[in-house]
């Protein structure tokens, strides 16, 4: 298939590309910005990834002129992959939701109109599992925060106008993902302490999430990708789930598998959770079939272990 793909310089996107790729299809990545302004290491080294895999063109943004110049001229398209998210600051309370979804949703029906005359069919969109009314869990699964919202809201505005296309819509709903490559975050956290000889302190070990290998859900990423067409203006729901348990259970996971690897201690500090800011439930409910996919979890494991003995040359 020949592939139009948005957001390839962050942490799940270079691996979606790598699997599609991989896949024998043919995937053109835009970038928003040009190809110089990558310069901090670890987003470089995303974007070197995804250039030697794919096609790649850059200071090109959803929905602005040049893309809708790159749909027009280089297509037809069998598939739009928008990954691609405003995340500017999205941690904030003050996130602003507006103009998320105008960023996310940028001149979404002339692009698919576009994408239409020329013969694509098929929309797949990226969600969070932290989106309002998304997964499982408590709460009356609320929104975690205004980027939840603003992707919430995105989603809805692409079934709108996929639907006025006649294009079929599938929404690929992550979870927590991890593995190499991925932003300084909880995981990196235990693994820095532990590299440094230090006892890591989890601070939310009661809230139940669902953290799955970024390998993994790349390949469920691709097959959901190429499934067959079930109709135009259809919408599809693909929620992959990895281990779901406490983040004190998945701390511990990760020190019973990285320890032995690295052969190092990995101790823990389980720390009495007060805070229940969060909804204390939160996860994905389809679980990968991975022989089907080609996934191995031993070296996915090794995957891991090795990317953080080259990051700190131990």
């Amino acid at each position: 298939m020949k592939i139009l793909f948005t957001g390839a310089s962050s942490f799940t996107g270079c691996w979606f590309v790598r699997e599609l790729c991989a896949a024998q299809h043919a995937v053109t990545a835009i970038f928003q910005r040009p190809a110089e302004t990558y310069a901090e290491p670890l987003r470089r080294s995303r974007v070197e990834q995804v250039a030697g895999q794919a096609r790649t063109v850059f200071g090109c943004g959803f929905g602005d002129d040049n893309f809708l110049k790159l749909i027009e001229q280089h297509g037809p398209w069998d598939v739009l992959c928008h990954h691609a998210a405003d995340v500017t600051n999205y941690k904030s309370a003050d996130f602003d939701v507006a103009r998320a979804l105008g960023n996310n949703t940028h001149q979404l029906p002339k692009v698919l109109a576009a994408l239409a005359a020329g013969g694509c069919r098929r929309v797949v969109l990226t969600g969070t599992v932290f989106e309002q009314d998304e997964g499982a869990g408590s709460e009356g699964l609320p929104a975690f925060s205004p980027y939840g919202l603003a992707k919430g809201l995105t989603a809805q505005a692409f079934r709108y106008y996929a639907g006025q296309a006649g294009m079929q819509l599938t929404k690929f709903v992550i979870p927590n993902p991890f593995g190499p490559y991925e932003e300084p975050r909880f995981v990196h956290y235990l693994m820095k302490n532990w590299f440094d000889g230090k006892k890591p302190s989890v601070k939310t070990p009661a809230y139940v999430r669902d953290n799955i290998h970024v390998s993994l859900l790349a390949k469920v990423y691709a097959q959901a990708t190429a499934a067959p067409d079930v109709g135009p203006g259809m919408l599809t729901h693909v929620h992959p789930s990895g281990y779901v348990e406490s983040q004190g259970a998945f701390a511990q996971r990760l020190a019973r598998e990285v320890g032995p690897r690295l052969g190092m201690a990995c101790p823990l500090e389980l720390v009495r959770q007060t805070d229940f800011s969060e909804p204390r439930v939160r996860i994905n409910t389809d679980v990968p079939d991975a022989a089907a996919v080609g996934w191995d979890e031993a070296q996915a494991w090794d995957q891991i272990a090795d990317y953080y003995r080259k990051m700190y040359g131990r």
